[in-house]
């Protein structure tokens, strides 16, 4: 066996250089480059094999110098998404604070169920040196190390405390990774003294292997036995959500319910599933959904969830689909969502493969008159409202609304709105007309602050073709802004729409909800002493200027009556730039977008001494009336 003498560090690098995604006919690197920070455990381990293969074999693996670790999990996971979860890249840090600033990036890239790898330095395997610089200790376990918290967050996870361990966890990464079910964050520990040993490495462990994507058929006959399902309904209604974008369905999904007319609801991550104007879409469902797709499914007595995991803001937390019988047909790679709610049919199976079957077996169904003009009838209904909270108004500060809708009518069918956390993700999900099946990222399984300006990386360097647009208030800005620093450093181009409105504005309506008027929410000075009669003073926080700080091309869009042809003489302005742009815009967080005629369980306190929480809590209680366990009979 032929044989190279390399370090563990060298090893890995050529080996995950030469790892490939086979998804039927397309083929690329699972591992796009590597995003590192360098300290103490990593600079001469992988960061030494990264600076030599930079020069002996450049190409091989490229690295993009991050700001944040926990910002460049984020970006590899929004360009896993863009690229179907075909590739991805590789994160380093080193040992100790680095290491666990990424464990907010590994809970958003399992929950999401995106892949990322990974690389944490550990401590010392050989505990030469111990305690180590930013070592836990823990007297009664010798072995742990700060990295043990990634195991309940990652899909995979190993130590490497051995350079023949390489091998081994290496594969079983890379299975993972590739594993349309199991994928999520991978982590591999690389101990600091392990990263630099050397050992004779097979010539097989370096050469291109090739990872095919599965992509599991229905087992026989059940698609007949879902059909008949279907034929037997009256009101049936499809869920769509992630899956049907990962397994690339949307082209099935759109034949499948032109033949049948059955209506589409999608989820955060099911979005542009079907186009925006489709006449079987209904829009977004749930609890930030349209009244449109809400009001359907709450008839509903047939529920078909594609590639969903019914979320609680899916189910508008176990009230949205309040038919008495109602039953649920699910079609889930992961068996795990296919038999969610009792589903009286869970169907195991790619959800691609599975609507090609079902469009063959269904016949001639199509739904009833009556039903199809009960949908035309409420998407009508919801477009004009739509129609209407996208107009300007002329108000010095303009409503989101107002925003989302000029960002919109200045944006490009290709183009990809980009967001995550606030009041902006139930807007979008509700208001933003996508045109393009991959023209929507918004991250809503963690719904994580700070996502946003990274994410809107990924997109670009995943799709450089097309302009990804991040809109952002001025929460999540705060948040993780750092890596406008490596937009320009890189030359890459991103419009960021940052709206302000000096606070939180999505708790801050919640809080409201739940008796709690708005309390801790809002960017004001704090009293030493409060008094609750005279309005706290807004701090005159200057975000447009410390965006410029940073090195980006910013606009500010002044507050007044053209704000918002402003905003779109701006977005033109940014679209026609070869490089970032940052645009800035105040906002009115009082002034709510149209109502979804949903729900969100977010209890209220059950006893009080405020009057706004006793209110609230008797509204609580009219609301949980309708809340009801999905048992599929």
């Amino acid at each position: 066996m032929t044989t190279r003498r390399m370090t563990v560090s060298q090893a890995l690098i050529e080996f995950l250089a030469h790892q490939y995604t086979v998804d039927g006919d397309v083929r690329e690197r699972t591992i796009a480059g590597t995003f590192g920070i360098f300290g103490h455990g990593n600079v001469a381990g992988i960061g030494q094999a990264l600076k030599q293969y930079s020069e002996l074999e450049p190409g091989l693996m490229p690295y993009h110098q991050a700001r944040n670790e926990q910002a460049m999990v984020h970006e590899s996971v929004a360009f896993a998404r863009m690229r179907r979860r075909r590739s991805t890249f590789a994160c380093t840090t080193s040992v100790g604070p680095g290491a666990t600033n990424m464990l907010t990036g590994a809970a958003l890239a399992t929950i999401n169920r995106l892949p990322v790898l990974l690389l944490p330095s550990d401590t010392f395997a050989s505990r030469v040196a111990d305690p180590v610089l930013q070592q836990l200790e823990q007297p009664h376990d010798a072995s742990i190390s700060v990295n043990d918290a990634f195991k309940p967050l990652s899909r995979f996870f190993d130590r490497v405390q051995r350079p023949e361990q390489l091998f081994s966890a290496a594969l079983g990464a890379m299975r993972v990774l590739t594993d349309p079910v199991d994928t999520g964050a991978v982590t591999l520990c690389l101990p600091e003294d392990v990263q630099a040993e050397a050992l004779d490495v097979p010539e097989e462990f370096l050469v291109d292997r090739e990872w095919h994507l599965r992509r599991p058929r229905p087992d026989r006959g059940v698609m007949a036995r879902v059909a008949h399902a279907i034929a037997q309904a009256q009101r049936p209604l499809i869920v769509a959500g992630g899956g049907v974008l990962y397994s690339d369905a949307a082209a099935a999904l759109c034949d499948f319910v032109e033949m049948t007319g059955i209506p589409v609801g999608t989820t955060q991550a099911g979005v542009g599933s079907l186009v925006w104007d489709h006449p079987q879409s209904l829009g977004a469902v749930g609890a930030t959904g349209t009244t449109a797709a809400n009001r359907i499914a709450r008839e509903a007595d047939l529920v078909i969830g594609i590639g969903t995991r019914y979320s609680d803001f899916t189910t508008g937390s176990r009230t949205a689909f309040a038919h008495p019988d109602v039953r649920f047909i699910n079609i889930n790679v992961a068996s795990f969502d296919a038999v969610k709610h009792a589903s009286v049919l869970p169907v195991v199976a790619d959800a691609r493969e599975a609507l090609l079957e079902l469009t063959e077996v269904i016949g001639r169904y199509h739904v009833e008159k009556s039903f199809a003009d009960v949908i035309h009838s409420e998407k009508a209904e919801w477009n004009a409202v739509v129609d209407a909270a996208l107009k300007p108004s002329g108000r010095s500060l303009p409503a989101q609304s107002e925003i989302v809708g000029a960002v919109q009518r200045a944006s490009d069918p290709r183009d990809v709105i980009v967001c995550a956390a606030g009041s902006l993700p139930g807007d979008l999900h509700k208001l933003w007309r996508v045109r393009d099946e991959l023209g929507y990222h918004v991250e809503y399984g963690f719904s994580c602050m700070g996502y946003e300006i990274a994410g809107g990386l990924g997109v670009s360097r995943a799709a450089p073709d097309r302009d990804a647009i991040v809109m952002v208030g001025d929460g999540s800005y705060l948040m993780m802004h750092t890596e406008i620093v490596t937009a320009v450093a890189e030359g890459l181009k991103v419009i960021i729409v940052l709206v302000q409105n000096h606070g939180y504005a999505s708790i801050g309506h919640l809080s409201e909800t739940v008796g709690s008027e708005r309390y801790g929410t809002q960017f004001r000075r704090q009293d030493q002493k409060p008094d609750t009669a005279r309005e706290p003073e807004v701090l005159s926080i200057d975000l447009a200027a410390n965006a410029q700080s940073l090195g980006i091309r910013v606009i500010r869009v002044e507050q007044g009556e053209g704000a918002i042809d402003a905003l779109v003489r701006a977005m033109a302005a940014a679209k026609a730039s070869a490089t970032a742009t940052l645009i800035h815009i105040n906002s009115d967080p009082m002034l709510f977008s149209p109502d979804t005629e949903s729900w969100w369980d977010v209890p209220v306190a059950e006893v009080s001494l405020l009057k706004s929480t006793t209110r609230a809590r008797e509204d609580y209680a009219k609301q949980r009336e309708h809340q009801r366990p999905y048992l599929g009979i």
